[in-house]
């Protein structure tokens, strides 16, 4: 079918008419690369993973090269079109989707090339974690990124990014070493600490905000194939005595050991005993990619009687996806999220108070996800990213069902467990955690002392402000 003229959403809130000859320019023909509602592929490519703020583009276009994605910045640019990019569509704001507008969706460059004897990989932009992880680990090597492996590359890193490896490596950011972006411009630059220096700076951390990232290189370091991971968890009548065991255990544990405190209801996994299925429980999520697993773990397994222990040595691919059960595409989710610069008995006692009452079986809040180490030796200022104070991330995440006549009370908990941690944060926020009501000041606050250089960073390669369906930091001026 060929594709006729369409009217799409403009950045000034009006519309802008796409005649037939502007849409053969990013390959309107019926070649499955330019979608409108009713074409083969569109439910796919509008997809996106929190369905509390699924919206829909008028048109999406699927880039194969960066060639594609300049002609289609230039084409935003000239005619003042409403931009957004698709990566893997799993961000909670739901700012892959531009309402009314042109979204790219990046799903057809995925290829990753690996140079075992370099140690680095070249990861196309539209690649999730497990793209990513699965040619990586055929050579013992991994990349720092995230624990989700549906999450899209593009949109973790350009927030920072945090994972399992992150405190031996530092944030995703920190190991990155070049990226190819389309900038407002039309132009296809390279960035790296050489070239294009303060663009390579506002891209480690500074989101979407200034370009179409086509690739990344990251540096890669030696983990796995097989590393010791898993869940273990005790009933929530023991979480002070669990709870003092993971401060005094993190506060001296090994960088080759990263875990997670969640607090939530016992899940009706195939692991957690029958009798167990939604009552109360403090889980510990383990990942332990060194060479001494047992000795590490020690202080862990003889706390108390758990509940379930399920951490045994496994692919650290496996590892990677084990959390993906818990994320499916298509609920509604609410986030809040704070850095925290330590585990301390007021802050243990106050999210305890919250956090068992919760009203959705599907919420939890992640008491603590250790990330203190690598990251902490680098200077404040090396990346937006900055938070170099960072020894954990508490996250309050309620999710629940779409249609569920409870949605307000599953909002009021977790702003009210929000609110009611704020005071032990460092002042910053995890800004990929950032959700459809948090305003201006809420992602000025998640780069704090760099806020002000991201934004004149922003004046240079984005003047415009063309690039503003993300967590958007203005230009000076």
């Amino acid at each position: 079918m060929t594709i006729g003229a369409i009217e799409v959403a403009g950045v000034d809130g009006g519309g802008v008419s796409l005649s037939l000859e502007d849409l053969r320019l990013l390959g309107g023909e019926p070649n499955g690369r330019l979608l409108r509602p009713a074409d083969p592929g569109w439910d796919e490519a509008t997809l996106i993973w929190n369905a509390m703020v699924a919206r829909q583009p008028a048109l999406v276009f699927r880039p194969e090269s960066a060639a594609d994605v300049a002609a289609a910045v230039r084409m935003a640019a000239d005619r003042g079109i409403l931009l957004s990019v698709k990566g893997g569509g799993h961000n909670i704001a739901g700012t892959s989707m531009a309402p009314g507008g042109l979204t790219l969706d990046m799903s057809l460059m995925r290829t990753v090339e690996v140079d075992p004897a370099a140690g680095i990989a070249h990861v196309g932009a539209g690649c999730l974690l497990k793209h990513v992880d699965a040619a990586t680990q055929e050579h013992g090597l991994a990349a720092v990124l995230g624990f989700v492996s549906e999450t899209g590359v593009a949109g973790l890193t350009l927030g920072g990014g945090f994972g399992y490896l992150t405190r031996r490596f530092g944030w995703t950011v920190d190991s990155l070493e070049a990226i190819e972006i389309v900038t407002a411009d039309g132009q296809i630059r390279t960035a790296s600490r050489d070239e294009e220096p303060e663009l390579f700076w506002a891209l480690r951390g500074g989101g979407g905000n200034f370009g179409v990232v086509t690739r990344f290189t990251f540096r890669l370091f030696e983990v796995g194939p097989t590393i010791t991971g898993g869940l273990i968890a005790w009933s929530a009548e023991e979480a002070d005595e669990v709870m003092a065991m993971y401060s005094e255990f993190t506060e001296s544990a090994s960088r080759e050991i990263t875990t997670a405190l969640i607090v939530r209801m016992a899940p009706p996994a195939p692991f957690v005993p029958p009798e167990w299925h939604g009552k109360p429980i403090v889980a510990m999520v383990v990942c332990h990619s060194g060479s001494d697993p047992e000795g590490d773990l020690r202080p862990v397994r003889s706390l108390g009687k758990p509940v379930f222990d399920v951490v045994a040595e496994k692919p650290y691919a496996a590892q990677q996806a084990m959390l993906d059960a818990t994320q499916p595409k298509g609920l509604n989710y609410y986030w809040k999220s704070e850095f925290l610069p330590a585990f301390s008995p007021a802050y243990r006692t106050t999210l305890l108070e919250n956090a068992l009452r919760l009203t959705s079986p599907r919420s939890q809040s992640v008491a603590g996800f250790h990330i203190g180490g690598a990251l902490n030796e680098r200077d404040e200022h090396d990346g937006a990213v900055g938070n170099r104070d960072a020894q954990y991330i508490a996250a309050i995440a309620a999710c629940w069902d779409p249609g569920d006549e409870r949605a307000e009370e599953h909002l009021a908990w977790a702003r009210r467990s929000w609110e009611a941690v704020r005071p032990f944060s460092t002042g910053g926020n995890y800004v990929n955690f950032q959700v459809f009501d948090d305003d201006t000041a809420r992602t000025a606050g998640a780069y704090r002392a760099n806020y002000e250089r991201l934004q004149q960073a922003k004046g240079a390669y984005d003047p415009h402000n063309l690039f503003r369906v993300n967590r958007n930091v203005s230009p000076q001026g």
